[in-house]
Formats: C-alpha cells, structure tokens, sequence
C-alpha cells in the first residue's frame, strides 16, 4: 500500500495538498477531477524515463529507446504499477462509477498514475517529480531487456514461455467490429500455465495479437517476478 497521509504520497509530503486530493479524484466524483494534472504527468513521466534510458543505455539506437519507453510507459504498465501501490483503495468516485468497478479499471489506474506524477510536478518541480517516478520505476528500470524488447510482440513472448519450458500461447478472436474496410478486432493471448489472459484491439488479426501479446508478456514477467526465488 502507498505511503498515504492527508497530504503525502509515495514518500512525497506536498506543500498543497489540494493537488494531491485532485489527482487522486475521477471526473465522475467532481469538477475539480485529475484530467488535467493527468496530461501534465504523462509528459513529464515520458521525459524522465526517456532521459533514464538515455543514461542508462548509451550504445542503444533511439528507435529501440522509443520502443523500450513505449514498454515502459504503457497503459498496462501503468495500470499494474498503480494497483500495486493501491491506489484504487485511496481513489475519489462517483456512486455510479464506484459500483460499476472503476476500481479495477486499467485506464482509470494508469490515469491516476500519471495525475500523480503531475501533482508533485505542479507542487514540488521537476526534480521533485523525477524522484518519485524513479522510485516507482526502479524495479521495471533495472530488469530491462533491450535485446528482447527489439522483437516483435508475439516472438518476444513466445521465446521467453519456451526458455522456461512454458506452453507457447493461445490466440483467440473474441470480437470483430466494424465494416470490412474498417474493422476492429479484440484478441485474447491465454497463457494456462500462469493463469493469465490478456487483451489486445487492432485494425487486424495481426495487428490484435500483438498488443496481446505485448500485455501476456508484462503480466508474465510481473507475475514471475513476484514468486519467491526459485519458484
């Protein structure tokens, strides 16, 4: 569980705490809600980890570093690092959003998240800010892959499965939207053996397996980062 007082968040004790009680508020429980300081954390989380894997990655290209920052800075990356310090359980809802399981809702998490991020950038500056998310980065920061992330998607996820004698993954259309010439598809990447089911939307089959692919890996690496050792 996070670090939370009245006034202080993820070790940050803020000057006005007022920024810290909008970011942790939905639009569906006021107007002073954390869209805002939302748009103003995604940029600055996009900054600081850019800059951290610049430092920390010389000999690497930028198109890699783009892409190893897109891992990082993923909704689904967001969404579990937000659970993970509970932040659902100190969010601010509406009745109506509360009930239909905002709580649980990735967008929501990652959401808040970034608003945070804002917050103490608003109220503390840069460096402030910078603290913070390498504090909450520091265990994604340190067990990156760069070779791997190179990969596509599905070929990432499959290699990964079979260097621990893991089943490879189960594909599956679940919906397809839209005319012929304009279609969305929703595919599910199922992976039995950790209990894990991922979705991924695309403008193709392809396009949907592989932001399924994408998430199954996060949850897989999370979920095993998690065991104890040698489990």
């Amino acid at each position: 569980m996070p670090d939370i007082t009245s006034d202080s968040l993820l070790g940050y004790t803020f000057g006005r705490p007022a920024l810290l009680q909008q970011a942790l508020t939905h639009r569906s429980y006021g107007a002073a809600h954390n869209e805002r300081l939302e748009f103003i954390g995604d940029a600055v989380l996009n900054c600081v980890i850019a800059a951290a894997l610049f430092d920390r990655l010389p000999a690497v290209p930028e198109g890699d570093l783009s892409r190893l920052r897109a891992h990082l800075v993923s909704g689904e990356s967001l969404a579990r690092l937000a659970r993970s310090l509970g932040l659902g359980a100190v969010l601010r809802f509406g009745e109506g959003e509360r009930r239909s399981g905002g709580r649980d809702r990735a967008s929501i998490m990652a959401d808040a998240l970034e608003a945070v991020f804002g917050a103490i950038f608003q109220d503390g500056g840069f460096e402030a800010a910078r603290t913070v998310v390498h504090s909450v980065f520091a265990d994604e920061l340190a067990r990156l892959d760069p070779a791997a992330l190179a990969k596509d998607p599905k070929t990432r996820l499959q290699e990964w499965l079979q260097a621990r004698r893991l089943a490879v993954p189960q594909y599956a259309v679940v919906e397809a939207q839209g005319a012929a010439h304009a279609q969305k598809f929703t595919v599910e990447c199922r992976i039995p053996a950790l209990t894990i089911t991922a979705t991924g939307t695309g403008a193709s089959r392809r396009a949907a397996e592989q932001g399924a692919a994408a998430a199954a890996y996060e949850g897989a690496v999370a979920a095993r980062a998690g065991e104890a050792p040698g489990g």
